[in-house]
């Protein structure tokens, strides 16, 4: 019998655990870790931050689910990962021990590397359902006392797809309470250019970005490294290609939505051999990690290296579809381990993506998600947001009823259909 511990349960660590229990035979256990009792749909938290969604609307409780599954669920933060024992350390002095061990802790929100980040400072995030609603309440008081406003992402991000939908979205919800014409909005991002996305651009995200911003007359900032957030300011450098500072902007505001750097996270952090020096999970082609082959790496808490070199850092995104097929890659390699075979299974890496701005939207087809690419499509238009409420729904309502499937992957082939694209 092999002991299979899942360390997350967000996107990554929830479909892994039921790919897990899908693959292998029901001889072997699988655990998942969670720090909530709940799975929370991250990508509608913009959509929570205007009013259109609730907290309930955006959860999967996760022990009803879990248990017809038959996996176990062990809810607390985990205080550390100790590889040579392999077992993981609970805060209670508890320890959950494992054979495989998939982390998929997700990213750490590392606010404290810039002054005055974050919901307990002077931004905003929709990273998690408590900051969203936190953002959601400010976002209201915001509305009766109208100004400037701030929306983007800080160097060291490595998700920009959040940032322009809630800039968007918050644009849309402005125009139907009439107070548009009182909110000036800038976009700062680290990008090179809008549409980058960290991944170099897909597509003409560039031009279908670029005129959704002109259109709804939003400025912004590229190549940008945040100073310090204040309550009515934001201090920004626009960094020239050398790396100097070619221009320092005071950006005033009265709200402000700033997607934070990321880390890896604590339990991780600093185990030679484990980690890189940001506290992301080393893999090799399989999500295997090199020093403790019976640790696998998937989603956004694995080290990748960016698309190229920029003025200031940009992350590279892990979008769904790639995420779900480094979760396959791991639980097939991790069966034939089990039966004693060399794992040969890898992810393929692509990458689809919808990004809803409230009454239209971006959506762009990357296979694979990293540059040269042999599908390289973007497009734009009111069918994007349709598009992804219905996923929304379809992908809640397969996380509730504990079914397993390959979400993004269908996605994307339908997306790719009715575009008329060969996958």
């Amino acid at each position: 019998m092999a002991r299979i511990v899942v360390l997350g349960a967000g996107l990554g660590g929830l479909i892994a655990a039921y790919e897990a229990r899908k693959t292998l035979d029901r001889a072997h256990t699988v655990t998942v870790i969670s720090e909530t009792p709940y799975y929370q749909f991250v990508p509608s938290n913009p959509w929570v931050l205007v009013g259109w969604r609730e907290r309930e609307d955006v959860l999967v409780d996760l022990e009803k689910p879990m248990r017809r599954r038959g996996i176990e669920l062990v809810v607390g933060k985990a205080s550390r990962v100790e590889p040579e024992a392999r077992t993981v350390r609970m805060p209670d002095g508890t320890h959950v021990d494992y054979d495989y061990l998939i982390i998929a802790t997700g990213p750490e929100l590392a606010f404290d590397d810039i002054e005055g980040l974050g919901p307990d400072a002077h931004s905003h995030s929709v990273c998690l359902i408590d900051h969203a609603e936190k953002a959601g309440a400010a976002f209201e008081a915001f509305c009766q006392s109208p100004g400037p406003l701030v929306v983007g992402a800080t160097q060291g991000a490595s998700c920009f797809g959040p940032a322009y939908e809630t800039a968007m979205i918050i644009e849309t919800e402005l125009r139907k309470r009439k107070i548009r014409d009182q909110v000036p909005i800038t976009f700062v991002t680290p990008e090179p250019y809008i549409g980058h996305l960290g991944l170099d651009g897909v597509g003409d995200t560039k031009g279908l970005l670029e005129s959704e911003m002109r259109e709804r007359h939003i400025k912004w900032i590229t190549n940008a490294r945040i100073v310090r957030a204040e309550a009515d300011k934001v201090i920004v450098e626009e960094v020239g290609r050398d790396g100097s500072v070619e221009q320092t902007h005071t950006v005033p505001t009265r709200y402000t939505m700033l997607i934070p750097p990321f880390r890896g996270v604590e339990a991780v952090r600093e185990i030679e051999g484990l980690t890189n020096p940001k506290g992301f999970i080393l893999t090799d082609a399989y999500q295997r990690n090199p020093t403790w082959p019976e640790i696998f790496g998937i989603g956004v808490c694995i080290a990748i290296p960016p698309t190229g070199p920029t003025p200031v850092p940009v992350g590279v995104p892990k979008t769904g579809f790639m995420i779900e097929s480094m979760v396959e890659a791991a639980a097939h390699n991790i069966a034939q381990l089990i039966k004693g075979e060399t794992p040969t299974h890898k992810a393929s890496w692509n990458a689809i993506c919808l990004a809803d701005f409230g009454d239209g939207g971006v959506a762009f087809v990357a296979q694979p998600q990293i540059p040269p690419r042999n599908v390289n499509w973007s497009a734009s238009g009111g069918w994007v947001h349709v598009a992804k409420a219905a996923f929304e729904k379809y992908f809640l309502y397969k996380l509730r009823t504990g079914r397993s499937e390959t979400f993004f992957e269908n996605a994307a082939l339908s997306l790719l259909k009715t575009r008329k694209l060969k996958p």
